[in-house]
């Protein structure tokens, strides 16, 4: 995205993950290949494969700001909702299946069959559906600074498209199971701290040589440089409930990375969080949501998750301002305190079991239909 300083500007991509689910049980399906077909053959959508057949993921273009993310994100959203109607199955932004088991067939690929034989079960559990954030970064050297300024924020961000409280019909109890599942994973959660860029390739050096990894491309943690972009990837949080959602994520993630590259520049330091204690506090923010109180790492004390949302919002605001991102964080708050989370409006409407009810919120483009001021007002 950008291959020097001077050339350097924060542009950002979004990459979301969708389950396929039967259209009358919402029990998952492994409908991959025919969705794909039917996209990339019938709507002209360069829809991807995922681990499982049961998943397919979007990606938008390269993007000058949050507006021209979400206006991809509705079109992509509707697209996809289109090719899995087509192929007689549905598509629904979830953090984690809902409901029916939580396995699926593995995807035909070389790289996909290797996973499979090394990790197991793991793998066709692999079912979860995340939201992973590109900005454009200078060159590695930075990107590996910037992660360390982005890692105390990642409890934060994670409560903001918490997606998925549900599993085999049953309340989990959490906001957030897919990060529970996705916790499983050897290399998985928030990242260390890192001195250098060659102090994070000898980690993962380590890690591939001891087989918890197969490669750069499955160093999952939260927040990383980029295996093949010049970018930082915060993949901490569930696909969200809406386009609204994934967007304010987005725009927050974007002006994190954008005053993290203006810090390190100007040698100011980043807060060296204990692992540890990030994961402490991130499995506390998948566990409570929004609305529930949790650690805050940079303040020691147990907050309210929505202040600490504040609190980042208000630190970046500068930033947002700048960039012309704040009218989209300012959106997705609407929703956010209006409606609640994506993980309190599946409760809302599952009560009593409500299948179609549950599966009419989840559809990739329904929750988008209708436009924000009118959602929000």
């Amino acid at each position: 995205m950008a291959s020097s300083k001077d050339a350097w500007s924060p542009t950002l991509g979004v990459e979301e993950e969708f389950l396929l689910v039967d259209a009358a049980t919402g029990v998952a399906v492994n409908r991959a290949d025919e969705v794909v077909a039917i996209a990339r053959e019938q709507l002209g959508l360069d829809l991807h494969h995922e681990l499982t057949g049961a998943q397919v993921e979007i990606n938008t273009t390269v993007c000058a700001d949050a507006e021209q993310a979400h206006r991809e994100l509705l079109d992509l959203r509707r697209l996809v909702a289109q090719a899995a109607r087509t192929a007689g199955c549905r598509a629904i932004a979830v953090g984690a299946p809902p409901l029916g088991r939580a396995t699926g067939e593995i995807t035909d690929s070389l790289r996909f069959r290797r996973i499979a034989r090394e990790f197991g079960a793991l793998a066709e559990q692999q079912l979860i559906c995340g939201c992973h954030v590109h900005v454009a970064v200078p060159d590695r050297e930075t990107a590996v600074q910037v992660c360390n300024h982005v890692r105390p924020w990642l409890p934060v961000l994670s409560a903001v498209t918490a997606n998925s409280p549900f599993s085999d019909g049953e309340d989990t109890g959490f906001a957030s199971w897919r990060s529970t599942i996705w916790s499983r994973w050897p290399v998985s959660g928030p990242p260390p701290f890192f001195t250098s860029w060659e102090h994070y390739e000898e980690v993962s050096d380590t890690m591939i040589k001891a087989g918890t990894a197969l490669d750069r491309a499955m160093v999952y943690w939260d927040v990383r440089p980029a295996t093949d972009l010049p970018t930082v990837e915060v993949r901490v949080a569930d696909v969200a409930a809406t386009a609204d959602e994934a967007v304010l994520l987005a725009a927050l993630v974007r002006a994190l990375v954008a005053q993290a590259v203006v810090d390190v520049e100007r040698g100011v330091p980043a807060r060296d969080v204990p692992q540890e204690t990030l994961r402490q506090a991130c499995w506390g923010v998948s566990n409570e949501g929004l609305r529930g109180d949790t650690f805050d790492v940079l303040s020691g004390e147990t907050r309210p998750v929505r202040e600490q949302l504040d609190d980042l919002v208000r630190q970046l605001t500068p930033v947002l301002e700048s960039n012309g991102d704040l009218p989209a964080v300012q959106r997705g708050l609407r929703l956010l305190d209006g409606e609640g989370s994506g993980a309190d409006r599946q409760r809302q409407v599952f009560r009593g079991g409500k299948v179609e009810s549950l599966l009419v919120l989840l559809d990739v483009d329904n929750a988008d239909r209708a436009e924000p001021d009118q959602k929000c007002s």
